[in-house]
C-alpha cells in the first residue's frame, strides 16, 4: 500500500512563492505511473496542475506555465512543486498523485494541502 503526504502549503501574498512536497511511502515505479499534482478551488472541479508523465516529460496546466516547476527525485520518492508569483486564483486545496498509466492497479492521491493567496 502507498501512502502520499503532502507538504508545504499555507499562506502567501500576491506575487509569493511556496513550495510543496509529496513524500511517498513505498514504491512508485516512474515506469508505470505518471506522478504530479492537481488542484480544486472551491466550487470547481479539481484539476491537474502539474505532472510528470510516464517516460519523464512534464505537463502543465496553461494557467501555471511559466510560473510553476516540477521536480523529483526518484532515490528517495519524492516530487516537490515551486510554485512562484502566485495569484489569488491558484488559491486551492492541492493534491499529491500517483496515476497507475501501464498496466492495472490503484491509483493514489495525498489528503491534500491548502494554498491560500491573499493580502
Amino acid at each position: 500500500q502507498v501512502q502520499l503526504v503532502e507538504s508545504g502549503g499555507g499562506l502567501v501574498q500576491p506575487g509569493g512563492s511556496l513550495r510543496l512536497s509529496c513524500a511517498a511511502s513505498g514504491s512508485i515505479f516512474v515506469s508505470i505511473y505518471a506522478m504530479g499534482w492537481y488542484r480544486q478551488a472551491p466550487g470547481k472541479q479539481r484539476e491537474l496542475v502539474a505532472r510528470f508523465n510516464v517516460g519523464g516529460s512534464t505537463t502543465y496546466a496553461d494557467s501555471v506555465k511559466g510560473r510553476f516547476t516540477i521536480a523529483r527525485d526518484n532515490a528517495k520518492n519524492t516530487v516537490s512543486l515551486q510554485m512562484n508569483s502566485l495569484k489569488p486564483d491558484d488559491t486551492a486545496v492541492y493534491y499529491c498523485n500517483a496515476e497507475r498509466i501501464i498496466g492495472s492497479g490503484s491509483d493514489y492521491w495525498g489528503q491534500g494541502t491548502q494554498v491560500t493567496v491573499s493580502s
